[in-house]
């Protein structure tokens, strides 16, 4: 990761105007209210409700005692949104997070958010959610079995390929997509939650009790974890914020709208298989959608497995979306190449990022337990939102005539930083091990840092080699930086 600016005043841009009359290079906003929604409700909404709710089940005990967890982590998933959407409209950058914490703790905070999240988090999370997508798609060809590996990771592979495409040519293509896919994850929900309410109705409630409810604090704070993994993705629209349109007006009912609207499908869906399923049958179920729809459903069981693959497909492009943008925020603070900051000349598109994502994410799924890595980095991730949430009452008191465009109430974040203690620092005891590992995560960013970041003085051949790489990669892909358009 090269961070010197080259040589001043030669750079691959030469200084001649670009045809297209000096028009400035940059993200343009595109999005409108509803694909900020689709953005954030698509991204939540992954292949987990459909596959294995099954986390927060074991970890409470009890049917009731699961649907309150639920609920819970819906209403403080939504007091962070809410607590970034004053971020959000205060320091207008992409990145989000890694925005934050480098205008409020600096450059080595912010980098050791965006190494575990460029790296390690979200690559992980596009191959094992497009990996979970071609075992879907293959699942009607191997009704019997599992489908074999090398091919499950090959048509993986082909999702991601196709996908970054989308998101290289056009921001609106990619936006349309996310709105598609999402509506189609909806439709199914909404199938197994209006079959759940006809259930209901009939009478089927005996799992609905409190019995077995576990008590212990470990166990009630790793069944939070897993709720408020479910919910991951209420603050991706905050890193293509600089896309959004109006988003003052449209960051806040963006997320007002998906967030209440997940809370809501994530809590009805769960009381829908439990008008059908035992605790018991919910817990030695893979895929608890599937079940549920071969039981209720009958010949139409198939719909199920063709709407998880509909839900991780657009899943991986809400991934894919938001993710080059923290690539792109990353390289424009200068904590990452210089190439990842430049943006297609005509489709006006980070294509230099998206492209990083995309090869990080296919090199992830040449490894072979890369859902281990996610489960180290669980506490790192959470760790570091705490911290993002932490800058807003931190520059409330340091930066208090920063302007503010959205003011929440100062109890949404002490609120959410002490849900954050509580479910970081209970699994540390629980969990040691993976505890451990996400430590050495952490830790692993900072001699990148020192190197990549700290040290200027780098060698004159190596700032030349980076400065005729970033050219070539520039001609290759016709992109520049945030500057007048020039000449390629």
């Amino acid at each position: 990761m090269e961070t010197e600016k080259t040589v001043p005043k030669e750079n691959a841009n030469n200084g001649k105007e670009h045809d297209n009359g000096g028009e400035e290079v940059g993200l343009k906003a595109k999005m409108s209210l509803l694909n900020g929604c689709t953005v954030i409700v698509g991204s939540i909404i992954g292949s987990g409700i459909f596959v294995s709710p099954t986390g927060v089940l074991m970890y409470t005990g009890s049917v009731n005692m699961a649907l309150i967890v639920w609920t819970i982590s819906g209403v403080f998933s939504m007091i962070g949104a809410y607590c970034y959407a004053e971020l959000g409209t205060m320091i207008t950058k992409s990145g989000a997070d890694y925005a934050y914490i480098m205008e409020t703790f600096g450059p080595f905070m912010a980098f050791i958010r965006l190494w575990i999240e460029c790296m390690i988090v979200r690559p992980c999370s596009q191959a094992i959610v497009a990996l979970t997508f071609s075992t879907y798609v293959m699942k009607p060809f191997f009704p019997d079995c599992t489908p074999p590996e090398d091919s499950a990771r090959m048509l993986a592979v082909c999702c991601i390929l196709v996908l970054t495409f989308i998101n290289c040519w056009d921001v609106k293509w990619a936006t349309h997509v996310q709105d598609i896919f999402t509506y189609a994850k909806l439709l199914a929900l909404f199938l197994i939650i209006g079959v759940g309410a006809y259930l209901l109705c009939m009478g089927n409630v005996k799992y609905f009790t409190f019995e077995n409810t576990k008590t212990e604090v470990t166990s009630l704070a790793l069944s939070f974890y897993s709720g408020l993994f479910a919910y991951n993705g209420w603050n991706y629209l905050n890193f293509i914020i600089e896309e959004l349109q109006n988003p003052v007006k449209n960051l806040p009912r963006a997320i007002a709208i998906s967030c209440t609207l997940v809370t809501v499908v994530y809590v009805f869906a769960n009381v829908s298989f439990y008008t059908i399923l035992s605790p018991d049958e919910v817990l030695g179920s893979s895929a608890v959608a599937v079940t549920f729809a071969e039981r209720a459903f009958g010949m139409f069981a198939w719909t199920i497995p063709v709407f998880v693959a509909l839900s991780t497909f657009g899943a991986v492009n809400g991934i894919l979306l938001t993710s080059s943008r923290l690539f792109y925020a990353g390289a424009c603070e200068g904590q990452m190449p210089e190439i990842l900051t430049m943006i297609q000349i005509n489709r006006y598109t980070p294509t230099p990022a998206v492209l990083a994502m995309a090869l990080l994410s296919m090199l992830y799924l040449t490894v072979s337990d890369i859902f281990a890595l996610i489960n180290y980095v669980g506490f790192a991730t959470w760790l570091s939102i705490g911290v993002a949430v932490l800058c807003l009452p931190w520059l409330r008191w340091a930066q208090p005539n920063l302007p503010r465009p959205i003011r929440v109430p100062m109890v949404f974040p002490i609120i959410y930083l002490l849900a954050s203690l509580f479910v970081t620092i209970v699994p540390m005891y629980a969990s040691p091990v993976e505890t451990g590992y996400g430590v050495l995560m952490i830790l692993s960013s900072v001699p990148v840092y020192g190197v990549c970041i700290a040290w200027k003085n780098k060698p004159k051949w190596f700032r030349h080699g980076m400065l005729a790489l970033t050219r070539f990669l520039q001609k290759m892909l016709m992109v520049l930086g945030k500057t007048k358009s020039t000449q390629v």
